[in-house]
């Protein structure tokens, strides 16, 4: 596998991190007419049909499908939805989101056994203190109910994360395919529940064609395109040149959202975002380096 990307993988490689970046601006537009969780189990229903017909089912257990289905569907998107639905800008969400990493980390370590090493460390307090940063300001860019729930939502990504692995799929793209049969029911479930039949019909009555677009982008570009473009690099080039990559989305999102939201980027959101990216980069950048120092 080559280390450097050639100039159309990079852009390629881009492209993915562009798309998941600012569809937390797209997430916010589909919003303002769709309830969160209808719009959830809209854009998983999307995501399930057609391409289940097209893609072979995965090679995993049915419950580990399951599981991935309902903490990415219900947890990760749901809760995710719930927060950006006037709890927390999108800008700030892309940005808390990302901590995910860290809690995969320690549900990993957790089930391993494995101790915590000391860049490790290092990171989870760059981070913590990035997010302890955005929880001391509340100039309406956040609230504590939009912090949590974003953390949750990165908590049940992490999950998400154990649970693929463990599953080991042969093909990733198959496995969110399929495994989005399992996050619709519950999700419609949640929304006929928690929002109610008039919210859910109103919304639909009132959906127009940027919302059905914002739907159909976060299906298909966001999951079928994004997952299946980061599949393809990973299978030709290593992951440490690929997945470095992934510390822009914070950038496509807080740009996105500054650009086309008008959200506020103050000191205090710079600094934030500097934190918890410089956690992110110690922990995924530090172990390539100190190979590449001691072989130095």
């Amino acid at each position: 596998m080559p280390a450097t990307l050639p100039l159309k993988h990079f852009l390629l490689a881009l492209a993915v991190v562009a798309v998941w970046g600012s569809n937390f601006v797209v997430i916010k537009l589909a919003l303002g007419h769709l309830p969160p969780l209808l719009f959830a189990a809209l854009r998983f229903s999307l995501a399930l049909f057609p391409a289940l017909f097209f893609l072979p089912r995965p090679k995993v257990g049915w419950r580990n499908v399951a599981l991935y289905g309902v903490l990415i569907g219900v947890g990760q998107f749901g809760l995710l939805y719930l927060a950006i639905n006037g709890h927390i800008s999108p800008g700030i969400a892309s940005l808390v989101v990302q901590t995910q990493v860290f809690f995969t980390i320690g549900l990993s370590m957790r089930m391993s056994g494995e101790r915590v090493q000391g860049f490790q460390w290092l990171a989870l307090l760059l981070a913590t203190a990035g997010i302890a940063t955005i929880g001391l300001h509340t100039d309406g860019s956040t609230t504590f109910w939009g912090l949590a729930l974003v953390l949750g939502a990165a908590l049940s990504w992490a999950g998400g994360n154990i649970a693929a692995k463990e599953g080991k799929p042969d093909n990733m793209l198959a496995y969110v395919v399929w495994s989005s049969a399992y996050a619709v029911p519950p999700l419609f479930l949640f929304s006929y529940l928690l929002e109610g039949g008039e919210a859910i019909a109103t919304g639909l009555r009132n959906a127009d064609a940027m919302t059905w677009a914002a739907v159909a982008w976060q299906s298909w570009g966001n999951t079928l395109f994004g997952y299946a473009a980061w599949g393809w690099l990973l299978a030709r080039h290593p992951a440490a040149t690929i997945t470095p990559m992934a510390l822009l989305v914070p950038v496509f999102g807080m740009g996105a959202s500054a650009w086309w939201l008008g959200e506020p980027l103050p000191a205090w959101k710079l600094v934030a975002a500097a934190l918890v990216m410089g956690g992110l980069a110690v922990n995924l950048l530090w172990p390539t380096l100190r190979k590449q120092f001691a072989r130095a």
